[in-house]
């Protein structure tokens, strides 16, 4: 397989990538853009859009548009289209969105048969919602498929571009979610020490934010309205129409010390009560955004402090903070985080593409061909076969530049047989080396990805050898991800002991605890109640 895909699938935004083993692309949408909206439009006449279309006519059609499906994926609510009486659920949203961003990519990949995906999910995911997720994804028809947590892609992401030992903090802020996680890199191999995050925080709810205390206050003095004109269905439209106009002014403030909140009646295209065209034209400064969202950040920052004690340090062992997710981009936002934790930031990344190219990366770590998903082996061995019968061992996946080949000999060779190991991709070679047993041969890993070296056998007159196997492939990896954190608890509700009826629990596996482990633990059994035995997750 020569390719690699990751998907990070958003609540408002979603992107796709690819990787061959050695470099990452992002895959535009039409509009040339790294991201799509994870946004749904349904016309009267039964015409489906999706992306930017879709979000960008959403407001003016509330009831033929679906977008923050992914909040409630994994539950039985449905996704609504009132207008063209149509209901999805949104797992079939969700699988809209996959399918638009497989589209991108070139129709050789797409049909690879052996092509394999990585979709990431928040950690705060319940089993239902990956459940829900891998449903979406099997809906989309895209293949091989494995689902990871944002914030480890995200943790590939910097170590990729941020080859050096230390302490991460990843702050991963997207449209509706906040991830927080600790790493460590240690040799290029990564561990996540713990992660935590708020389910429902992201640039979303700035939006209802600036709604809620701007423009809803300034519409209602400026107009003939209801007061409860944004839960009112005569109203729907400018409701939605006020937070799509909200978000483009708060994503001007990212560049921009002012802007206004605007649109003019042509675009709005609402009347209030009396009968008078509806416009919006609200000055908006910075420092009023920072106010409004600055409880919403400060919780993050709460979020963040927690899941440092989870691991045991303090802002002093972190080297960086690394941002992630579209609201990042915010240059305030970045700051106030930073000085309150007292750790410096990182710029190394893209926020809005970290999470899919993360995700592709550890793609090409995935044993596909397993039903388990895990990952492929690190150890590699060949048996040359032939004449000698020679065994090679090595590592077959490092991040190092360069590796060690160990001879082992199954049987007695000729005095003055020789070896030779050249690369396929530099034209290096070891040279001449007399065969024996335990000789260790180094050989350079010139480049990212698959390194591959031929085998060489001469024997005492100096002819050649057959071999019938005489490749050897050692891949030079991006960091490899270790540990992770189990994000909640396992464990079994059972009787404290036999005929009683006191229950206890018995946890497999505790938050925190690295995956993945391993243990025993048995019971006796007994004619327990049925609403004792369960397992509590």
């Amino acid at each position: 397989m020569k390719n690699f895909v990751g998907i990070d699938l958003g609540t408002t935004n979603s992107a796709i990538c690819s990787y061959d083993g050695s470099e990452t692309r992002i895959w535009k949408s039409p509009e040339q853009n790294d991201v799509t909206p994870s946004a749904i439009l349904i016309d009267r006449r039964g015409h489906k859009y999706l992306g930017q279309k879709a979000y960008d006519s959403a407001p003016w059609q509330p009831d033929n548009a679906a977008m923050l499906f992914k909040r409630i994926i994994g539950t039985n609510t449905p996704v609504n289209f009132n207008a063209v009486n149509i209901s999805m659920t949104p797992e079939e949203c969700s699988s809209e969105i996959l399918k638009v961003l497989f589209g991108y990519l070139p129709e050789e990949m797409r049909h690879d048969p052996d092509i394999g995906t990585v979709v990431t999910v928040p950690a705060a995911f319940n089993q239902m919602q990956k459940d829900g997720t891998m449903e979406a994804a099997r809906k989309a028809g895209i293949g091989k498929v494995a689902l990871m947590q944002e914030p480890v892609a995200a943790v590939m992401s910097v170590m990729r571009k941020r080859n050096t030992d230390g302490k991460f903090l990843i702050y991963d802020l997207g449209g509706g979610t906040l991830d927080i996680a600790i790493a460590e890199s240690i040799g290029g191999r990564v561990n996540l020490l713990s992660h935590g995050g708020i389910a429902m925080c992201g640039g979303r709810d700035f939006d209802r934010v600036l709604v809620d205390n701007i423009v809803k206050p300034w519409l209602l003095d400026h107009f003939a309205l209801p007061e409860d004109f944004s839960v009112n269905p005569e109203f729907k439209t400018l409701d939605r129409v006020a937070i799509w106009t909200a978000e483009r002014a708060k994503i001007e403030l990212f560049s921009k010390e002012e802007t206004v909140i605007g649109l003019d009646e042509s675009f709005v295209r609402i009347r209030d009560k009396s009968g008078e065209d509806i416009y919006i034209d609200i000055p908006l400064q910075r420092s009023i955004l920072d106010e409004l969202i600055a409880p919403k950040v400060d919780e993050s920052i709460q979020a963040a402090r927690e899941a440092m004690e989870k691991a045991g340090i303090s802002p002093d062992d972190v080297e960086r903070i690394v941002f992630v997710g579209g609201p990042t981009n915010y240059q305030p936002l970045r700051e106030k985080v930073a000085f309150e934790l007292g750790i410096a930031a990182s710029t190394d990344l893209n926020p809005m593409t970290a999470v899919s190219e993360g995700a592709a990366v550890f793609a090409e770590s995935i044993d596909w061909s397993s039903q388990s998903r895990g990952r492929k082996s690190s150890r590699g061995a060949i048996n040359t076969g032939g004449q000698f019968g020679l065994n090679f061992n090595f590592i077959a996946r490092t991040q190092q530049s360069e590796a060690k080949i160990a001879v082992r000999m199954t049987g007695p060779v000729n005095p003055g047989t020789e070896l030779q190991i050249d690369s396929l991709d530099t034209g290096w070679s070891s040279g001449r080396i007399s065969l024996r047993d335990g000789a260790i041969i180094e050989v350079a890993l010139a480049k990212p990805g698959e390194n591959v070296f031929k085998v060489f056998a001469f024997d005492s007159d100096g002819g050649p050898v057959k071999l019938e196997n005489d490749k050897i492939i050692i891949t030079r990896t991006d960091a490899s991800i270790g540990a992770i954190p189990a994000s909640s608890s396992i464990a079994f509700e059972v009787l404290a002991k036999v005929g009683g009826s006191k229950t206890v629990r018995e946890v497999l596996v505790k938050e925190g605890d690295p995956l993945p482990k391993k243990g025993t633990v048995n019971f006796k059994s007994t004619d327990l109640p049925s609403h004792l035995t369960k397992v509590v997750a």
